[in-house]
């Protein structure tokens, strides 16, 4: 079987990601990369091993010899690529989150399913066995009866030029890593059913930490932050009335972290297989777009995303 052979819409740094991934199988072939400079494409391409280098991100989408691109630009930029790269033929896979525009996902899906191609929301940390495994603990009711979900994804961002810090690109600590969180609660607990949410705005204007609650059905309650000012940490913890799972590195699996189940206060560290979210996730793509297996993430899990980002800021910004 041919590999998918993919784009990458962009030099930005997460494609280090991307690349180590795709050399990891035989399911995906990196073959081309765009920037809107040719220089910096050509220098990408020949520090990398790619075969083809393009100057303009059109000129990336017009070669018939891609099946399909990995969008990496900014927050901002997502939706409008995602549109011209469906327009062109081409399947995606763009970076989490799509967007907190609810109906700009409605317009990218149904683009895609007009056209037969595959869009995936690259939430990574989906395909890890770590999440099915936490998954599948709270279906069985390894914990018993559900009851609440904390948590935290944070790290330092002093840089005010970086794009993580641009209102125009959507940026902001909810967007960058506060949308795990949410992704979490919502796999976990289902959508809300009602959000409260507090911010901290930076000097660029956008949210430096954001503190939010959901209220899930059941009266299962998620409590997060999300920060660019706090110190580097990520944990999800989940409560059932029998027993407390706790998760230390559940969003970027290869930090240092563990699985620990407590139950009548004796505590179990669980085994989690080793596996690359980023192959997983690439796989999942070549499988898709081969009609082999759905879509790990779709338009459901997408448009419950942007719903729940859309009402957690409208909810800071009446404060």
């Amino acid at each position: 079987m041919s590999a998918l052979r993919l784009g990458l819409l962009s030099t930005a740094r997460i494609n280090d990601e991307i690349l180590a991934a795709a050399s990891a199988t035989d399911r995906v072939e990196i073959v081309g990369v765009g920037s809107r400079d040719a220089a910096t494409a050509n220098a990408y391409a020949a520090e990398h091993g790619i075969p083809r280098a393009y100057g303009s991100y059109e000129a990336l989408l017009t070669d018939p010899e891609l099946d399909a691109v990995y969008i990496s630009l900014p927050n901002g930029l997502h939706h409008d690529w995602t549109m011209k790269a469906l327009a062109a033929g081409k399947h995606v896979l763009c970076e989490k989150p799509y967007s907190r525009h609810p109906e700009e996902v409605e317009e990218a899906f149904a683009a895609a399913e007009a056209s037969g191609l595959v869009l995936m929301e690259a939430f990574m940390y989906r395909h890890h066995p770590q999440t099915r495994l936490v998954e599948r603990l709270v279906r069985e009711g390894a914990l018993g009866r559900l009851l609440s979900i904390r948590a935290t994804f944070s790290f330092p961002l002093r840089d005010d030029t970086n794009v993580r810090a641009k209102p125009e690109l959507d940026g902001g600590a909810l967007m960058d890593v506060g949308c795990y969180c949410i992704s979490g609660a919502r796999l976990l607990a289902g959508e809300p059913l009602s959000v409260k949410a507090f911010q901290v705005i930076g000097p660029t204007g956008v949210d430096m930490a954001l503190y939010g609650t959901l209220h899930h059905q059941d009266d299962v309650v998620t409590q997060f932050d999300a920060s660019f000012i706090a110190p580097q940490r990520q944990v999800l913890e989940i409560a059932g009335e029998d027993a407390v799972l706790t998760v230390q590195a559940p969003w970027r699996v290869d930090w240092p972290g563990g699985l620990e189940l407590v139950r009548d206060g004796k505590a179990e560290a669980l085994d989690v297989p080793t596996a690359n979210s980023y192959v997983l996730e690439l796989e999942n793509l070549a499988e898709a777009v081969a009609g082999e297996a759905p879509p790990l993430l779709g338009r459901e899990d997408a448009l419950g995303q942007a719903q729940t980002i859309n009402a957690l800021y409208a909810e800071a910004a009446s404060k």
